[in-house]
């Protein structure tokens, strides 16, 4: 059997991006719910898998009410897969009163010992970039605090939080008071928390909205970042004007250099999780394995950017 040059020379591009993005230690992480997808654990192993993905999202709550062994079940099945485990979310709603807050912790070291359990080092949550009724100051404190307590938890069981602050202006001013929306203030908060296994957790989209560089990216390290997202931003929208519920694919526009981003990251050595969260009405419409597969090629499509550090 004959092979053409033109074959050669695909071969080796695909061979030298491979082997490139070998050397990179961040996965494209499936999360299922960001993108529209709605699947119980097993299916999204089985999902990430299926379109190459390289690390699946834990359902912290579902394997909480697991036995050990149905756990240590689960896990087995990620690594057969050939995959790891990307993160969890917060299961814990510190954004409203005492009474769901203190609730929600007391919920909490249970779903915190399964995912250790599991062998899950990374959860992530969001921070509300505006208040009703609370001033910038009292709301920092009340985060502070309230987040010191879900660390001290997660800590006991060896898990790390990623704090996301949210850019758009459109929603940073949506309300009374507004709170965080950058990278320098939520550095500012993991500062008055005060422990050790507090991070970012940071998306190219909230990156962009906030007026942030390559160069604030350039003052993190490894293990100032818990996860990460990236996405797109709709083309002729002005950066004041952008609607955090209207994003784009990784790739789809180019008004967010994701390569520029990508490479940062690559640069330190970021090992985490990168999702795509792009709340994207045309996605979101899509048959799941479609939706899949074009996630799956577009996040593919961002990451062949990422050049050797």
């Amino acid at each position: 059997m004959s092979i053409t040059r033109r074959e050669i020379a695909a071969l080796a591009f695909a061979a030298a991006i491979q082997a490139k993005n070998m050397k990179r230690k961040m996965t494209i992480h499936l999360v299922p719910g960001s993108i529209g997808v709605q699947a119980t654990q097993q299916e999204a192993i089985v999902f990430a898998k299926q379109y190459g993905f390289e690390s699946v999202e834990a359902n912290g709550s579902y394997l909480a009410t697991l036995s050990n062994g149905e756990i240590d079940a689960i896990a087995a099945s990620v690594k057969s897969a050939g995959l790891v485990w990307g993160n969890a979310g917060l299961p814990t709603d510190f954004r409203k009163d005492a009474e769901t807050f203190d609730k929600g912790l007391q919920q909490l070291p249970g779903v915190a010992k399964a995912l250790q359990r599991a062998g899950l080092t990374r959860v992530g949550t969001w921070i509300s970039p505006a208040h009703a009724s609370l001033t910038y100051t009292a709301n920092m404190k009340q985060h502070a605090d309230r987040l010191r307590a879900v660390c001290k938890i997660l800590g006991d069981h060896g898990l790390r939080l990623g704090l996301e602050y949210v850019g758009p202006k459109t929603l940073w001013t949506s309300n009374r008071y507004p709170f965080l929306h950058s990278m320098a203030e939520t550095k500012d908060l993991i500062g008055l928390i005060g422990v050790g296994n507090v991070g970012l957790l940071l998306d190219s989209w909230h990156w962009f909205t906030a007026g942030e560089t390559v160069a604030d990216l350039e003052t993190l390290r490894n293990e100032d970042i818990v996860s990460a997202d990236l996405n797109d931003a709709p083309a002729g929208v002005a950066l004041d004007r952008q609607i955090d519920s209207k994003r784009e694919l990784p790739m789809a526009t180019g008004v967010i250099p994701v390569g520029d981003f990508l490479n940062a990251l690559n640069k330190i050595d970021f090992d985490g999780p990168i999702r795509c969260e792009p709340f994207n009405a045309a996605l979101r419409a899509l048959p799941r394995e479609q939706a899949l597969a074009t996630v799956a090629a577009s996040m593919k499509k961002a990451f062949a950017l990422i050049r050797e550090s």
